[in-house]
Parts: structure tokens; sequence; C-alpha cells
């Protein structure tokens, strides 16, 4: 671990950041234009004394997961991400295995819908990043570990990952979420990270793998979503998708129809926030 040329990278990209990059006010008192210590820490979640005593040469040896934070939180690209694993003495993370790491151009525009439910995914189905409203809406996606991390996964393990939706709706939502597997696995192949969540569910899920032999495709177009919100009611929302090719990520935004009972529930729901999960 190189303390001094690490503590000047954070530094440095710090620095670089301005406060409209990252979806934050510049305020009438900003005298410098880079972020501050402590906003950087709350856009990595971490404390502020741990991030200044990094910088201060001071610090522990971070974490690969702390390093991946602060990755997302001063929207380092890959290249960068790995230049600062390296100055933290850690390996490069691989690539091909797990696309934690979200482009910075998508993170841009994520910050830019602070005020609206939306989210990054990867080709997993592993929430990357979340809006406010989107962890209202939806739960915090980011929290869970191994394989759970797959929403693909937890819908044919977790019963409560089906809470917030119709039955009715349940077999259309499992024949694709098996469609997106098949689909990763073609890419992916055997030893894969998509590889260990197919063979966990075809051991555990009689319906997956009766879904699995069918073989499905999925289509094109993200269906309308119908959710069961334990404070605001049923929703109807349309989801709008921005796919990054070169990430095998996507951002997701949910939308109603413009004065519809949906409209108006998700408008609450912007107001009460996060305070609901």
């Amino acid at each position: 671990m190189n303390r001094a040329h690490l503590a000047s990278f954070l530094r440095t990209r710090r620095e670089a950041l301005r406060p409209e990059d990252v979806g934050l006010p510049r305020g009438p008192r900003r005298r410098t234009g880079g972020l501050r210590r402590e906003e950087v820490a709350a856009l990595s979640g971490m404390s502020t004394d741990y991030y200044t005593r990094l910088e201060q040469q001071r610090g522990p040896h971070p974490s690969e997961q702390m390093l991946a934070a602060l990755a997302r939180g001063l929207r380092l690209s890959l290249a960068e991400r790995d230049h600062l694993f390296q100055l933290a003495g850690h390996a490069v993370p691989h690539r091909a295995v797990r696309a934690d790491h979200v482009n910075p151009g998508m993170m841009r525009i994520l910050d830019r819908l602070h005020d609206t439910p939306a989210q990054v995914v990867n080709h997993l189905g592993e929430t990357l990043a979340q809006t406010a409203p989107a962890v209202a809406l939806l739960g915090d996606e980011t929290r869970h570990t191994g394989l759970a991390r797959s929403a693909h996964h937890r819908w044919f393990t977790d019963p409560a990952a089906r809470d917030r939706h119709p039955a009715p709706d349940h077999p259309l939502l499992s024949r694709l979420f098996v469609a997106h597997l098949h689909d990763a696995y073609t890419r992916d192949g055997g030893g894969s990270r998509t590889a260990a969540i197919v063979d966990d569910l075809l051991a555990a899920s009689g319906e997956f793998a009766q879904l699995w032999r069918e073989h499905p495709v999925p289509g094109g177009q993200c269906p309308p979503k119908h959710l069961l919100h334990p404070e605001v009611g049923p929703l109807e929302l349309h989801c709008q998708t921005l796919v990054d090719p070169d990430r095998s990520q996507t951002l997701l935004v949910f939308t109603a129809v413009p004065g519809s009972e949906s409209d108006e529930r998700l408008r609450l729901l912007s107001v009460i926030g996060g305070q609901l999960v």
C-alpha cells in the first residue's frame, strides 16, 4: 500500500469533482470548486473521519469493499478504479466476473434523477445504485449479499421478493427472470457468476428448473410494472431503460401516466421518501 500516492490520488479526484457532477447544490459559501471531504465520505457510505485519515496518510488499510465504495463515490472510470486498487495494495478486480462498478456517465445521469425512482442494475439483476425514491418504492436492493444480490435469484428463493407484486403477474415475471438468466448464461458461460446462480436455482426451485428447460427468450421491452406498495397502495408504472452496452448495465427509470392515480401515489411516495423502508 502506497499511502502517499493513495492520499494524493484521492485528493486530486475529490478536487476535480464539482458538486453538480454528483447532484449536490453548490451553495453560496463554497470557496472551492471541488467536493468537501465530508461529501465524498457521504457519497461513499463511510465516515468523514475514515476518509479524512486516508487523505492524511494515516488511515487503515482499506478493504476491497471500501475501495469499491470510494470508486463509486468519486465517480472513477474503470481505469481509475483499477489504479486505486493497485495504490491500496489490492489486485485489480476481475471485470468479467462481477460488473459492480457503475460507469461514471451512468452515475452522472442517476445523480440528476434524485427526485425520481431510478436505479442501475447489471445483467444479473444485481442493483448497483438507487435513488432515494427508488429505495422508497422497491426497498434497498443494494443491501443483499452473495447470490441473493441478484433479483432473479431472490425471486425463486425468497418468498418476500414477490410480496410487492400482484399474484397474477408472478408467472410472467418468473418467465422474464429466467429469460434474462438464459441470456446472461449464454454470454458468460460455465464457471461464471451467472453459472453459479443458475446451478443453485436448478437445485433449489422446481419452478425455475421447469422454465429453464423451456428456454424462454427475453423481449426487447420492459413491461408495465404493477406494484402493491405497503404505504401508498397499488401502482401501475412504466419502465424506461437506458442501456450501457460496454458495461452490461441498465438504468431503469419508473414513471406513471401524468394525472393518473398511480401518478398521485408516486408523488406522495416521493414526499415520504426513504422513511418507508
